[in-house]
């Protein structure tokens, strides 16, 4: 078995794309964390999908445009970034770096991008906050106590951070097949420091009940949560993990001012559809009425590009992050968002695009 190698404190020159991450994370990390954060649910059928989705679509080229003084800077709730690409909520990062979720906030703010940060951060949140000195969202996995909810939401608001992101399609934790096989495990140095000192969930269940029915999804959050949630915080409020356009018509009827498309990186129910194949039926649910950003097998910035024509403001990474931080720290994240920024920024210039506003359907090629 090959060692794990620390750090790079430098970008190796055959070091281009997302991809190369990948390749070079798998000896920057343990197999614990590669376990953790390379694995998906049961047969990986959905992780499998996100990128076959974006493999499936073309891009319709346009000759002798005019796009000087272009760019691909974005506005979001508030936030002005220099392109539509933030980073994903990913737990316990301090299983791929000793500096965690520090770093990659750090990263995300200098290369003009914003972070969300996840509740089962290994860092407390108001850390990572100090850490970016900029703006960034926090990622809230509802709890069994709506007093701890409130906590949060108080801790997070005070600590500067713009808007607050619902997760809402992992009430539980998926069937993750490959984790168990490989007997994945927290080790004793990385924990959800967020949550620390207050008190875990411990169903009592009489005989005959499900751990499932009357155990976790007794206490997952429903639409009367949400309409509370709204009601305790200030901050633009996102639901994420929406694939049906009836859930996006419902949250707009109670007031969320952001949908994330996503199916949690095939990480939860295994054979639901690709992000990206989702996003098109939702964009038609909504009609603009509020952004929409997608999550889900980005690795190019022509992948970038794709989701905005069909329908997405702005969209997250997980995974490629995750393995930049693994193999070079801050620098790493920084060195991957700048990659798909100008991977980006070629894909709109070779098909007409000067600014976001130009990207439309007309980009993609007929299916």
């Amino acid at each position: 078995m090959t060692a794990q190698l620390p750090p790079l404190d430098h970008i190796p020159a055959d070091l281009v794309s997302a991809a190369d991450y990948q390749r070079y994370a798998a000896r920057h990390m343990s197999a614990n964390a590669r376990a953790y954060v390379d694995s998906a649910a049961a047969d990986e059928l959905s992780h499998a999908a996100n990128l076959g989705a974006f493999a499936r679509r073309q891009l319709q080229t346009q000759v002798l445009a005019d796009v000087r003084g272009g760019h691909c800077r974005s506005e979001l709730f508030g936030l002005s970034l220099s392109h539509p690409l933030l980073l994903a909520p990913v737990a316990y990062q301090k299983l791929v770096h000793a500096d965690g979720e520090r770093a990659a906030a750090y990263a995300a703010t200098a290369m003009g991008s914003s972070m969300l940060v996840s509740t089962l951060a290994s860092t407390p949140l108001e850390e990572v906050a100090a850490a970016a000195q900029g703006a960034l969202w926090f990622q809230l996995y509802w709890q069994h106590d709506r007093a701890v909810v409130a906590e949060l939401v108080q801790r997070a608001e005070a600590a500067g951070y713009r808007a607050l992101v619902l997760t809402v399609d992992a009430p539980l934790a998926g069937v993750r097949n490959a984790e168990a096989r490989a007997g994945f495990q927290l080790p004793p140095r990385v924990q959800a420091a967020n949550l620390a000192g207050m008190a875990p969930y411990q169903p009592a269940l009489a005989a005959g009940q499900s751990m499932v029915f009357d155990g976790l999804m007794a206490v997952a959050p429903s639409w009367a949560d949400i309409d509370w949630l709204r009601q305790q915080t200030r901050l633009p409020l996102l639901l994420k993990g929406v694939l049906a356009p009836r859930d996006a018509r419902r949250a707009m009827q109670q007031g969320v001012d952001g949908l994330i498309v996503s199916n949690h990186g095939g990480r939860v129910l295994d054979s639901v559809p690709a992000s990206l194949d989702a996003l098109p039926r939702i964009a038609e649910a909504v009609d603009g009425a509020l952004p929409l950003l997608l999550d889900g097998g980005i690795r190019r910035g022509s992948d970038i590009l794709k989701a905005l024509a069909l329908g997405a403001s702005a969209v997250l990474i997980g995974r490629p992050y995750i393995h930049a931080l693994a193999t070079a720290g801050a620098l790493g994240v920084a060195h991957l968002l700048r990659t798909l920024q100008e991977e980006l920024e070629v894909a709109m210039a070779l098909t007409g695009c000067r600014t976001l506003a130009d990207i439309s359907p007309e980009v993609l090629w007929p299916e």
